[in-house]
């Protein structure tokens, strides 16, 4: 657990009779800020940008994940330095920068300038946890995507440097500060008992995607491939494999399962009270293609998630929502909307209540902006200096991160397996089961493993 010098914790819900119950939320933001002053701003490098294949309508290519935090980092902050494995994505984002920053292939030699404070982490997932054990060791404050992890045991390992060095981490699970506040509303709203006691989560994201079998060929010359495959198992450069289609192959990421499945379930999870813990049974069925170099992440799947008290998180490749019901109503909730009768019903006064408990976790800020946020930089980011600034325990910490995304790893290794499966949330592991335990770590490469 985080020492507390590192955790500010503070409380959703009051008094009253509507919000009996209290929901500790793991959030710094104390004050809103606009341009912080020439000595009071951090330094910042960019690690991983990526550019997607797919094209606007004016022909231009569309940055992914890693270009948008590093942009908004840039917001904030003094953007000094960018790395990436594949030179026209770092060069690309230094255009958007008027060509300042400084570029590097390898991060580690961005990651020895003393004069960077923090990095953004948008390389695919395989790479997210060594890259931010490397950062936290170099003294750097780290913001990386989700899903923070490719195995658990990888999350335990990350938790640990995490605690050794007191750095302020960021997960980039932008729907616990975004979004018009909807996710929000809809974890006070589960958490006042309004929809009863047992919760039942319906965690629906979509489904994955096939394709394959593709053909291999030479890397492009600006792309480093064997240190892009990283800890993954070296094979022949495939174009399928890179920018967003790594999504798809289980050497790199868990597929939809984790991709968005940990935004819904991270937020399921919280707002069923089961944020710092794990299930203890999971069972369901999944869709893993079988096609020689080809995506091999789930593309339809099903699967209950049970804990110790009963309650069950159902992650779905259905519509993309989330449903929280319960014996006395339900709730949907998206990017877009929030809906249900529990909602619905809402009293001027309940509605004013709800909003008072969501402004006071984000001070400042306009709960009806759009995306809850008054800047270009977007309040998740904003959030992460102001716990720079602060020493603050961000909104999306990566202790109730390792629980929700475990919860997708476990998901994937129980439909892999085909049977049902008892877990030990506090040991982390599975009980009576040698090969499923066996799932839970990878071997990795020796040159780019986090174990040596």
């Amino acid at each position: 657990m985080p020492s507390s010098r590192d955790v500010s914790r503070r409380r959703f819900l009051q008094s009253g009779a509507m919000f009996a119950g209290t929901l500790a939320v793991p959030f710094c933001w104390k004050r809103s800020y606009g341009q912080a002053s020439a000595n009071d701003r951090f330094t910042v490098g960019a690690i991983g940008t990526g550019v997607y294949h797919e094209k606007d309508p004016k022909g231009a290519a569309s940055p992914g994940r890693g270009m948008t935090i590093a942009l908004q980092a840039g917001t904030l902050g003094d953007m000094v330095a960018v790395a990436d494995v594949n030179l026209c994505h770092a060069r690309f984002l230094q255009s958007r920068l008027d060509g300042t920053l400084e570029i590097y292939q390898d991060y580690r030699r961005l990651l020895d300038r003393q004069d960077i404070d923090a990095v953004t982490i948008g390389t695919p997932d395989h790479w997210h946890v060594r890259i931010a054990i490397d950062a936290l060791r170099a003294g750097k404050h780290v913001y990386c995507e989700k899903p923070l992890t490719l195995t658990i045991d990888e999350g335990k390992q990350l938790l640990r440097c995490v605690e050794e060095t007191g750095k302020v981490f960021q997960v980039g699970t932008q729907q616990r500060s975004e979004y018009d506040k909807n996710f929000l509303k809809a974890i006070v709203i589960a958490r006042s008992g309004r929809l009863g006691d047992k919760l039942h989560a319906l965690v629906s994201v979509g489904r994955g995607k096939k394709g394959g079998p593709f053909d291999n060929s030479e890397p492009p010359p600006e792309l480093d491939w064997d240190m892009w495959q990283g800890q993954a198992p070296c094979v022949p450069y495939c174009e399928h494999r890179c920018d967003y289609d790594f999504r798809w192959w289980l050497e790199y990421s868990g597929g939809q399962v984790t991709d968005w499945g940990v935004h819904h379930m991270d937020i399921a999870m919280w707002a069923l009270g089961l944020e710092n813990t794990g299930p203890v049974s999971i069972e369901g069925k999944g869709d893993y293609p079988c096609v020689s170099n080809g995506y091999s992440a789930a593309v339809d799947f099903d699967c209950d998630l049970t804990f110790a008290d009963g309650q069950v998180c159902r992650l779905y490749s259905g519509p993309n929502e989330l449903v929280i019901s319960g014996d006395k109503g339900r709730i949907r909730v998206n990017r877009k909307n929030l809906t249900g009768e529990p909602v619905e019903e809402l009293t001027p006064e309940e509605e004013d209540r709800i909003n008072e408990e969501i402004v006071a976790l984000c001070q400042g800020k306009d709960p009806s902006g759009k995306n809850g946020t008054d800047s270009k930089a977007g309040a998740h980011m904003e959030n992460f200096f102001e716990c720079m600034r602060d020493g603050g325990r961000t909104i999306s910490d990566p202790w109730t991160h390792h629980r929700s995304v475990s919860a997708c790893h476990l998901a994937n290794i129980a439909m892999r397996l085909k049977r049902k499966l008892q877990y030990d949330p506090v040991k982390e592991d599975f009980v009576g089961d040698d090969e499923a335990s066996g799932m839970l770590k990878r071997d990795q490469r020796a040159e780019y493993s986090i174990y040596t």
